[in-house]
């Protein structure tokens, strides 16, 4: 089955408003000739301005994060529908640094997912194993409990659901996963999906690779059978290194 590729920035807590409103501009610039589909998500504070400097684009606006909850007394929380209000279409849950930074819990990762999915919005859902779970064996396990957490409610449009593998012993270490050990970790993913929901279903979803994919390793990468593009850090921060790699995906 043919999947469109998927380049997703991630820009992090980085970026101020003049900065992130000129980084989307050349990245909207460059995008008109992308063969892949391409999203940015700024740091909330500038989701507005971005989302301004991204209109006409094909460039899809994305959150980092969100709160599972529909309104209330929730200080400093954003929620689903606060997103779709900013024409935001799309929403990170599960990235490690929200996992192992921030100590969020699987429960509190299941629900916000619910809460993206339930919602109308794309969720690009986040999984990977630490340095002592890879070189204990533990990939797959780990992996397997991330992907549970989308158990609990009903997906049943896989255009919406994307799931980025991010093994977080390669991400702002220097370290990389070769291509057969990012493509082994995505074929498992994909054959979990197919147990989890059906062959159909797990061979329409887009698997993205987010362990520092850069210009020099994107071509390598996205030529694998289950990598359908990448969520990017740091060469994000860069319409050049990002554009870069949406050129990568053929």
């Amino acid at each position: 089955m043919s999947r469109s590729k998927l380049i997703a920035g991630n820009w992090k807590m980085n970026t101020n408003k003049a900065t992130a409103t000129e980084l989307a501009k050349a990245v909207a610039a460059g995008a008109s000739s992308a063969k892949a589909s391409l999203g940015v998500a700024p740091p909330f504070v500038y989701l507005d301005a971005v989302g301004q400097a991204l209109a006409g684009s094909k460039v899809l606006l994305g959150s980092q994060d969100v709160y599972f909850e529909k309104n209330g007394a929730f200080t400093g929380e954003i929620s689903v529908e606060m997103l779709k209000d900013l024409n935001v279409k799309f929403v990170l849950t599960g990235h490690s640094e929200r996992r192992h930074v921030l100590m969020e819990s699987s429960e509190l990762v299941a629900k916000k997912a619910a809460a993206v999915y339930g919602g109308g919005l794309m969720l690009i859902h986040c999984i990977g194993e630490k340095l002592h779970e890879r070189d204990s064996n533990q990939t797959f396990g780990v992996c397997q409990k991330q992907l549970d957490e989308l158990k609990n409610f009903s997906i049943d449009d896989p255009s919406r659901l994307v799931i980025a593998y991010e093994p977080v012993w390669a991400i702002g270490t220097g370290r990389n996963a070769t291509d057969a050990q990012a493509q082994e970790v995505h074929a498992y993913i994909r054959q979990s999906l197919g147990r989890m929901w059906n062959k159909d279903f797990a061979d329409s979803v887009r698997i993205q690779y987010g362990g520092s994919m850069k210009p020099e390793n994107a071509g390598g990468l996205l030529a694998q059978p289950d990598i359908d593009g990448g969520l990017i850090g740091g060469a994000a921060l860069k319409a050049e290194s990002f554009l870069a790699i949406v050129a990568a995906a053929k």
